[in-house]
C-alpha cells in the first residue's frame, strides 16, 4: 500500500496547468456531488458507470487516454472535478494513462484496496466519490509516485474544449459539464 503523504519529495510538486486553463469554470473539490444510483446511470455509460461507481478497472491499451499527449487538464468524467495535469502525465507502459502527482491532493482521496488479496491504494475523486484507479511507489520524480487512472473516469480538456466552456458554447461538446 502506498502512503502518499508519506513521501517528503512530494511537498509543493503539484504540476503546472496551462496558463490558457482557468480553473474557477470548473467545480471545486468542495462542491460535493451525491447522487442516486439511477441518477449516475443516466449521466455515465455503461462502462463509465462499471469503473466510477463500481469501482471497475477498463483493459489496458484500449482505452481513450493511455497514449494521449495533448496539453490540458484531466477532469472526473462523473463531476468535473479538475485531478491531472498534462504536465504530470508520464508513459508508464503500463496501458493507463499515468500521472506523477494530482493538481491538488484536495482534489482526490484514497482508500485501502484489497480486491486483489493485497493491499492497494485506491484513488477517488473528493468531490464525487467516483473510482479513478489506483497509485503506486514505482513512479519517475519528482514524486515517485505513479497515480495509474481509468481513461473511462478522466475526461481531457484541452485548449478548443476550454475555449468553448469559457465562451458558454458548451451545448457545441459532445457532453454535458458536469457541475
Amino acid at each position: 500500500m502506498v502512503n502518499i503523504h508519506s513521501k517528503s519529495q512530494n511537498a509543493g510538486k503539484e504540476p503546472s496547468v496551462p496558463e490558457w486553463f482557468n480553473a474557477s469554470l470548473f467545480p471545486s473539490p468542495e462542491e460535493k456531488i451525491t447522487l442516486s444510483e439511477e441518477e449516475w446511470q443516466k449521466r455515465l455509460s455503461g462502462s463509465e458507470y462499471q469503473v466510477q461507481r463500481s469501482e471497475g478497472t477498463e483493459r489496458p491499451f484500449d482505452n481513450e487516454y493511455h497514449a494521449t499527449e495533448t496539453e490540458g487538464v484531466y477532469v472526473c468524467r462523473g463531476c468535473s472535478n479538475p485531478l491531472f495535469s498534462s504536465a504530470a502525465k508520464f508513459r508508464s507502459s503500463s496501458g493507463w494513462p499515468s500521472f506523477f502527482a494530482p493538481l491538488s491532493p484536495d482534489n482526490i482521496g484514497t482508500k485501502t484496496d484489497f480486491k486483489l488479496l493485497m493491499p492497494r491504494t485506491e484513488v477517488h475523486c473528493a468531490r464525487c466519490g467516483g473510482h479513478l484507479g489506483h497509485v503506486f511507489d514505482d513512479g519517475p520524480e519528482p514524486t515517485g509516485l505513479r497515480y495509474c487512472m481509468n481513461s473511462s473516469s478522466l475526461r481531457l480538456i484541452d485548449r478548443e474544449v476550454h475555449e468553448k466552456i469559457a465562451d458558454g458554447r458548451q451545448d457545441e461538446l459532445d457532453y454535458r459539464l458536469n457541475r
